[in-house]
């Protein structure tokens, strides 16, 4: 299954040097054993059209063998840690899983 994550930094939470610790955060989540591959990233410099929205700061997207994979990394310390680390940080956070 696939997981997607789509983050909105608060105004506050956006300088250079917030980035750089933001961007840490996401990259140690890929060193979670049931993380099976996936990326973070900015949006695309694409040309503007009606069915874009490019108002997210970053996104995830990560690859679980299996549903259970996908339940037990919500549970695990290292993501809940990363959560209670950055919660203050997100103006929105969107999720959606795929099969």
């Amino acid at each position: 299954m696939d997981h997607h994550v789509y983050f909105w930094l608060k105004e506050e939470c956006k300088s250079a040097a917030d980035r750089a610790v933001f961007e840490q955060g996401l990259t140690s989540l890929f060193d979670i054993e049931l993380v099976g591959g996936g990326r973070w990233a900015v949006p695309a410099p694409v040309q503007p059209r009606p069915v874009i929205d490019q108002s997210w700061d970053y996104a995830v997207t990560m690859r679980f063998a299996s549903m259970a994979d996908h339940d037990a990394y919500q549970e695990h310390r290292h993501h809940l840690a990363f959560i209670d680390t950055f919660k203050a940080w997100w103006a929105k956070v969107l999720v959606m899983d795929l099969a």
